[in-house]
């Protein structure tokens, strides 16, 4: 493979991981935008997708396309459940201690896959075969493609839901104004609810259109939790086109730094970019001091 085709397939590939990576930056900038919580509890959900959808096909039997619906409706019903019964009791409490409480739910949530799936790696089916495109030179999975065509379809509808919906322009107002939101009659809790709905169902939809690639376990949201809020810092917290950036930047750096360098500062490279992020611009790349939320 010559210099060119290299750098194709690194750029192929890091684009795939990003659009993950922005997926999962999404949740977190969904949560935060509505409630000013930083949910450290959305890797497990992105866990729970994979986890649930390798659960309905093998072992449950369930056909593929009932499969994700049914996955993607579970892990929204933990994530509904989450909120209700761990974050809402708290009301006005202080950010740390929200902060906590998510670290408690992942923990809690990890534990439950363990003991429910084993500490096992799974693996599902690709959507579409596994035999590889070639693109300049550069090998290229269907399942790469999936996973562009559903992160646009996702985010071109969010885009849609929360500038032309009801709920969606709730949303918004409670973003930007909680106080004034509730004195012109909307529900903020409800949106808060939403808001938690939301991530988890787009979590979980980033660990189906994942595991066929990477494989899934009960511990493998640690790690893409990590580069999703990573992905969300860069982009500012906001879940505009900077969350977007922020996990493509993220994706090219890792494929770069992994084929340029060594695949084993793969990992590293998102700890890296994260903490100079926060030590030089903390309000992100694409953010302002005052950030726009949603």
């Amino acid at each position: 493979m010559d210099p060119f085709e290299e750098i194709i397939q690194y750029a192929l590939s890091g684009l795939s991981n990003g659009a993950i990576y922005a997926l999962i930056g999404y949740g977190f900038a969904t949560i935060y935008s509505s409630t000013g919580i930083i949910n450290f509890a959305q890797g497990e959900f992105v866990m729970l997708g994979g986890m649930l959808m390798m659960f309905l096909l093998t072992v449950a039997s369930v056909p593929f396309l009932p499969a994700v619906f049914l996955a993607i409706a579970v892990s929204t019903a933990v994530g509904l459940a989450f909120e209700r019964l761990a974050i809402r009791p708290l009301g006005n409490a202080a950010p740390l201690r929200l902060i906590i409480i998510t670290i408690g739910a992942s923990i809690f949530i990890r534990g439950a896959a363990m003991l429910i799936w084993g500490k096992d790696t799974h693996a599902i089916p690709a959507f579409t075969g596994s035999e590889p495109l070639y693109i300049f030179g550069a090998t290229i999975l269907p399942q790469h493609l999936w996973i562009f065509a559903i992160t646009v379809l996702i985010l071109i509808a969010s885009k849609l839901f929360f500038n032309y919906s009801i709920a969606g322009k709730a949303m918004r107002a409670c973003s930007f104004n909680r106080q004034a939101a509730c004195l012109v009659g909307i529900d903020v809790r409800k949106m808060v609810l939403f808001s938690f709905m939301i991530s988890s169902a787009v979590g979980s939809m980033a660990g189906i259109i994942i595991a066929p690639l990477t494989m899934t376990s009960y511990d493998v949201g640690v790690m893409l939790g990590i580069k999703g809020f990573c992905a969300a810092i860069i982009g500012g917290m906001g879940t505009g086109a900077g969350t977007i950036i922020g996990g493509l930047l993220l994706g090219l750096l890792e494929a770069f730094g992994a084929g340029l360098i060594s695949a084993s500062y793969k990992d590293a490279i998102a700890f890296i970019i994260l903490l100079l992020i926060l030590f030089i611009r903390p309000q992100g790349i694409f953010g302002s001091a005052e950030i726009d939320r949603v």
